[in-house]
């Protein structure tokens, strides 16, 4: 079973249960996952940036908490998902 880095209406989880890496589901995953990461990146880097200002107003610190936690959420469903296929390969 795979976990997949979306959710269903009620925000519990959806999972796939085909083996096959090459069906269109997982592959459209494996996108999402990609520009999920790729998002990631971006939100740190803008991050960073922000925080290294001496000065900052607390709506942009709330806007850049808020990314940062989505983010974080994403990567952890992302790395959740690939233990378990990793585990059941074992």
């Amino acid at each position: 079973m795979r976990l997949l880095p979306w959710t269903n209406d009620f925000g519990g989880p959806c999972w796939l249960s085909t083996g096959n890496p090459d069906s269109r589901i997982s592959r459209m995953a494996d996108e999402l996952e990609a520009a999920m990461i790729a998002s990631a990146e971006e939100v740190l880097s803008e991050a960073r940036e922000l925080l290294a200002e001496s000065v900052v107003g607390e709506q942009e610190l709330r806007f850049v908490g808020t990314r940062l936690a989505e983010s974080l959420g994403d990567t952890l469903r992302i790395a959740a998902s690939r233990g378990g296929r990793l585990e059941s390969e074992g």
